[in-house]
């Protein structure tokens, strides 16, 4: 078999762009894994490329997260062979029957894991564990406010930052998704429709202010600083909500700190990597909760694209090819 199916696009824009159709297979380099796929995250960052970055003449397959049974392994790879499970992340290629990634970039999926699970955890709850016990150092006891808390990386963020110990707040919008984050460990939901953040924030910190603010949105990141106490810190780790623009007077007058975290970087380092495998372990032991919205097949992936769009998710969609 030469060609597969998958989603592809050529010029950037609304999801409709997006084609499904057969394309050749890729080729799995020396240091490569070639993945038959069984299920996709799709990562709020496959949304943003697809509309916003322009492919090459061949066009592009979107998509970070993909998880199923290894095939082939490049000549390098020592410690990966096929049949095994493995969740995988890469740049771009996860929206497909067939993917390529670096074998450093793929991880054996516990047995007892769900395959769909599996998807999710490598970006979503690895961006949130790095952000929140590497760059924030979370303690016991502290309150940390998450901007946009009910996407895949803030419902991890809100278990994981519970499980520590730390007081939990979040930026939402919608009755049922702030019932459903409360079960899974959210002190304080903040609607950001309805209340002034800042001033709510500073009403339940007693005007000094949270300990760390977790921004995944990026549009809301003055709002962040606004809500920071003295010398603390912002971690900003997505721009789901488009390009942040701050005065950064206030930051410095009051000795905050403010760390940008791209997941896809911190991969670089083995520690990194490492943090990922733990996570599989604790979600095959029930140690949090891996909150699917809604799953949709992969020749729907239009829909898919129009769905994460237009609704207010909670946690992540699943593509199936």
């Amino acid at each position: 078999m030469n060609t597969m199916k998958a989603a592809v696009y050529f010029q950037p824009g609304k999801p409709d762009v997006l084609h499904y159709r057969d394309v050749p297979l890729p080729v799995c380099g020396p240091d490569d894994v070639l993945v038959k796929i069984e299920a996709i995250a799709l990562e709020g960052g496959d949304v943003i490329n697809r509309a916003t970055a322009a492919p090459g003449p061949e066009g592009a397959i979107p998509g970070y997260s993909a998880a199923g049974s290894i095939v082939a392994v490049g000549a390098n790879v020592k410690d990966r062979h096929p049949g095994q499970r493995v969740t995988t992340i890469a740049l771009a290629g996860s929206h497909a029957e067939y993917r390529v990634a670096p074998a450093a970039w793929s991880w054996v999926i516990p047995q007892g894991l769900d395959v769909a699970a599996a998807a999710v955890i490598p970006v979503s709850f690895g961006t949130a564990a790095r952000a929140l016990f590497s760059r924030l150092n979370l303690k016991a006891g502290e309150t940390l406010l998450i901007q946009g808390g009910a996407g895949g990386v803030g419902v991890a963020a809100i278990q994981l930052a519970k499980a520590r110990g730390a007081r939990v707040l979040a930026t939402l919008s919608g009755r049922e998704r702030i019932a459903q984050l409360a079960q899974l460990g959210l002190d304080v939901a903040l609607d950001y429709r309805q209340q002034d953040i800042v001033a709510e924030v500073k009403r339940l910190t007693e005007g000094a202010g949270v300990d760390s603010v977790l921004d995944l949105v990026g549009s809301t990141l003055d709002q962040s600083l606004a809500c920071l106490r003295e010398w603390g810190t912002v971690v900003l780790a997505g721009n789901a909500g488009g390009t942040p623009h701050v005065d950064l007077m206030a930051l410095q007058q009051a000795n905050q700190h403010l760390s940008g975290l791209f997941w896809g970087r911190e991969l670089a380092y083995e520690e990194a990597r490492a943090s990922v495998d733990k996570l599989l372990l604790d979600a095959r032991d029930k140690q949090f909760s891996v909150v699917i919205d809604k799953q949709f097949a992969l020749a729907d992936v239009v829909e898919a694209h129009r769905y994460a769009e237009e609704n207010h998710l909670l946690g992540r969609i699943i593509l199936r090819p």
